[in-house]
């Protein structure tokens, strides 16, 4: 990949940097319930406000359709100002006057979050018009957003060609670590892809399968490839008409070298409850009105055996119904061993994606792994081999 910009490419002293964020944090009757994308901002800010720089934060909010008061930013200016420790101003519209009021009063190392982008359609449509009125408002432009940069949109892509533009720290430390286990990484290299659709990431399986040297495929999603070899399901969740897709992605993996890891064994129940009465069984003798709801011990020993032969890790989703607690031991175990095995060096783990980071977090070993990434969209689309938009832009020479 060429090379793309950092903070340590720029002088953002005495300038206005407008920083693209992602703060589409989670909220319930009006707090923050998880502050994680705001205190992964905080390097950023910290350190272009002690390089003299006036900080501009710019981001999305949920998907308002126009104005939506209950979409604001505003509700984020408070615990993004406690996590810097210093104050934030708030303007009340991400262009025009009232942006450029706020703006224009900060002084050197001060913080601006202008409102949610979203409310104007430009943003997603890429608007170069937009971006413009966006870019009169800085100097320099800084991504900090991996999250978003599968998204061409005005303030993810057409600006960056408006302004010297560069990747702040956490965008910079996620590419980092998505180059280290996929452009260049040390061998063996393993994946775990976990979910419940094939079809949602036949992408990636199929890139994968070509890439790396072990494939554990697991979750409901690894039902349909054992529908596809002739194997009893039961009344798993299973995409049946995908099952030439399935049956494509194993002769990928088998003309690749690719070693690929279905469950040996299965921890079934009648229905997917908390009470459920649950048994583990051989994956060829589930029973006609069982469904599978997570991998057995036999398939968590296979797979942490292949983790010890491995030296890179990439894994995006769960390999079980991990959010019910009869069902999330084959994912607790598995994380609980990539922790252990990048502890004692042996291991370098990257992992992506809402659901992964949740079962981490359960494992409480999130602090564990070599990066753990938020992004969702964005980090399936880089292991599925893209170049993202909001990426290409920062791509210098």
């Amino acid at each position: 990949m060429a090379r793309f910009l950092t903070l340590d490419d720029i002088d953002p002293s005495g300038k206005t940097v407008l920083l693209r964020a992602d703060l589409n944090v989670p909220v319930q009757d009006g707090r923050v319930t998880d502050a994680t994308r705001i205190e992964r901002l905080v390097p950023t800010i910290r350190e272009l406000a002690d390089k003299g720089a006036r900080i501009v934060v710019m981001s999305h909010f949920g998907r308002p359709k126009g104005v939506d008061p209950a979409l604001s930013l505003r509700i984020v200016a408070a615990p993004l100002a406690r996590a810097l420790g210093r104050k934030v101003a708030f303007a009340e519209d991400c262009i025009g006057p009232e942006a450029k009021s706020v703006v224009d009063a900060l002084a050197p190392g001060e913080v601006a979050l202008l409102e949610n982008l979203r409310f104007h359609k430009e943003e997603e449509a890429n608007d170069a018009g937009f971006a413009r009125e966006l870019a009169s408002l800085g100097d320099i432009y800084v991504n900090d957003a991996f999250s978003a940069a599968h998204r061409a949109h005005a303030s993810t892509e057409a600006i960056a060609h408006l302004l010297p533009a560069a990747a702040g720290r956490l965008m910079q430390a996620e590419l980092e670590a998505l180059q280290a286990v996929l452009e260049a990484p040390q061998r063996p290299l393993a994946a775990i892809v976990g979910g419940a659709k094939v079809s949602t990431k036949l992408e990636l399986l199929a890139f994968l399968a070509g890439k790396v040297d072990c494939l554990v495929i697991g979750g409901a999603m690894a039902n349909t490839l054992l529908f596809a070899q002739g194997v009893g399901i039961g009344t798993s969740l299973c995409e049946r008409d995908m099952t030439v897709e399935a049956r494509a992605v194993i002769e990928r993996a088998k003309s690749a070298g690719c070693a690929l890891l279905l469950p040996l064994d299965a921890v079934v129940a009648k229905k997917l409850a908390r009470g459920a009465e649950a048994t583990t069984v051989p994956i060829e003798r589930v029973p006609a009105d069982h469904m599978i709801l997570d991998i057995g011990p036999k398939t968590v020993a296979a797979i942490v055996e292949r983790l010890r032969q491995s030296r890179t890790l990439v894994w995006n989703g769960p390999v079980g119904a991990f959010e019910t607690a009869l069902f999330d031991a084959g994912t607790l175990a598995l994380a609980r061993a990539v922790a252990a095995l990048t502890k004692a060096g042996k291991l370098t783990s990257v992992a992506g994606g809402g659901d992964t980071v949740a079962a981490l977090d359960a494992a409480g070993v999130a602090q564990d792994l070599s990066y753990v990434s938020t992004a969702g969209g964005a980090f399936l689309e880089w292991m599925e081999g893209r170049m993202l938009p909001g990426v290409a832009a920062l791509i210098r020479g």
